[in-house]
């Protein structure tokens, strides 16, 4: 019975506080749940708002004028700033179409394509697969089709207009330009063709002193 009466007065407390209150103007202060003995500076925070009033300056402005010689940066989604490299940054070349290579900052070397496989095993191999022939995990899940990266519209597609399905999404695929920072992208990419290389190689693909351990029984 005792539990009854809490459970009673619980609910009839909870009733109150959401229902009880409702559209009531207060003319006082509300109760202060942090006190600032207990929370120093918790409730008065001394942070200004955007062009307010400030007594601690002499201009009495909290708004600040920049140093002198300061130069602006332009910053984007992935905090890159003054992206001026249309190839780098947008997969795009000079003329406006899409870039087909690297940029000339970016080394494809064995480091990079550790990085992109890192990268890929991470936010791409999920729905595309391992191999990238669009067999990923999702799939098992009601997943839609997925392109695998083996057929040829997508082995012909310029490596600028693969950037910008990454970093933008496409159909179901999400944006990972909030993800990939741009080199990252690249990586990515660069891993991509050495999958697309991988599937369709052949023995004339495989340098001279290595073509001796595949052939062998």
């Amino acid at each position: 019975m005792r539990n009854l009466y809490i459970a009673t007065l619980c609910a009839a407390v909870l009733a109150i506080s959401i229902l009880g209150l409702r559209g009531r103007i207060f003319t006082r202060p509300p109760a202060d749940v942090f006190p600032e003995w207990v929370f120093p500076g918790m409730k008065h925070d001394p942070n200004h708002a955007q062009q307010a009033e400030s007594g601690f300056f002499s201009d009495g402005r909290s708004d600040r004028v920049a140093p002198p010689n300061t130069v602006a940066a332009s910053y984007g989604p992935a905090g890159q700033p003054l992206r001026s490299d249309n190839f780098l940054y947008l997969g795009r070349a000079p003329d406006g179409s899409w870039a087909r290579g690297f940029p000339g900052s970016v080394r494809v070397d064995m480091r990079f394509l550790e990085r992109g496989c890192d990268r890929f095993t991470i936010y791409c191999e999920p729905c595309h697969g391992a191999v990238g022939d669009g067999n990923g995990v999702t799939k098992r899940y009601g997943m839609g089709v997925t392109p695998t990266y083996h057929d040829d519209r997508l082995r012909k597609m310029a490596e600028g207009e693969i950037f910008n399905t990454i970093t933008n999404g496409k159909g179901e695929m999400n944006p990972y330009g909030d993800k990939l920072a741009p080199s990252d992208r690249w990586a990515v990419i660069a891993y991509v063709r050495a999958l697309q290389r991988a599937q369709a190689a052949t023995l004339a693909d495989v340098p001279a002193d290595h073509r001796a351990q595949l052939e062998a029984p």
